[in-house]
């Protein structure tokens, strides 16, 4: 699938339910692949509007406005996702976002200690936007980190599927974020009328999850050839 439909499927999928923040995510990403930077931040904005708590969006928001030469609400918005993060305990967010205010220049925010997770009910999960339970016993512990949300979370149990892109969920992507596809997954089948008989069909769909996994071309050929 080239540029064009992806991104020509992201907008349908956006257009067909404005309020789900993954597709105008995903949007983003498409956009920001064909080099359409701007509109690429104005996707990922949509994101953050959606699921103020999103501090990813925020991150690929503002690192896309540098791309389109937007350097000051570049550094504005990074600031904003980089309160953001903190305050919810986003790893990976936080440190991208504070290493992009230091190449502009621009100075850190002072930011309070993050709220305890699963504390109330503005504490809003990265990637499905509800509101985040608190772990069960046994559950996350911080010694697994998600690698698509920064996050600590529950170890899969066992690859989700054969080979080695199966091997590679299991080893860097909670259980929660692979839940959270598996609701997202139903969306594209449903909103695409996808038939995973077909072969055509089903390989749409594996690009979507890779795309919702934070797995671009070049990390799927290395895990394809043993390499990550």
């Amino acid at each position: 699938m080239d540029a064009q439909q992806r991104i020509a499927q992201f907008q349908n999928m956006a257009q067909a339910d404005p309020d789900n923040e993954m597709a105008h995510f995903s949007l983003g990403g498409a956009l920001a692949q064909a080099g359409r930077h701007a509109e690429a931040a104005a996707s990922y904005l949509r994101c953050a509007e959606l699921v103020p708590g999103m501090s990813k969006a925020y991150q690929l928001a503002a690192e896309s406005l540098l791309k389109a030469g937007e350097e000051d609400r570049a550094a504005e918005l990074a600031a904003r996702g980089y309160t953001v993060a903190v305050e919810r305990g986003d790893v990976m967010p936080r440190d991208a976002l504070a290493g992009l205010l230091t190449r502009l220049g621009r100075a850190i925010p002072r930011v309070a200690a993050p709220t305890p997770r699963g504390s109330g009910p503005g504490d809003v999960d990265l990637l499905a936007g509800a509101p985040r339970r608190a772990a069960a016993p046994g559950t996350p512990d911080g010694s697994f980190v998600c690698r698509r949300t920064g996050r600590p979370g529950t170890r899969l149990p066992a690859p989700p599927f054969r080979g080695r892109l199966g091997a590679w969920i299991v080893q860097n992507i909670s259980a929660e974020t692979w839940n959270a596809w598996i609701g997202q997954g139903t969306k594209v089948i449903n909103e695409l009328r996808l038939d995973l008989s077909r072969d055509e069909d089903e390989q749409t769909y594996d690009a979507h999850m890779r795309e919702y996994l934070g797995i671009d071309d070049e990390l799927y050929r290395r895990i394809g050839a043993g390499e990550a």
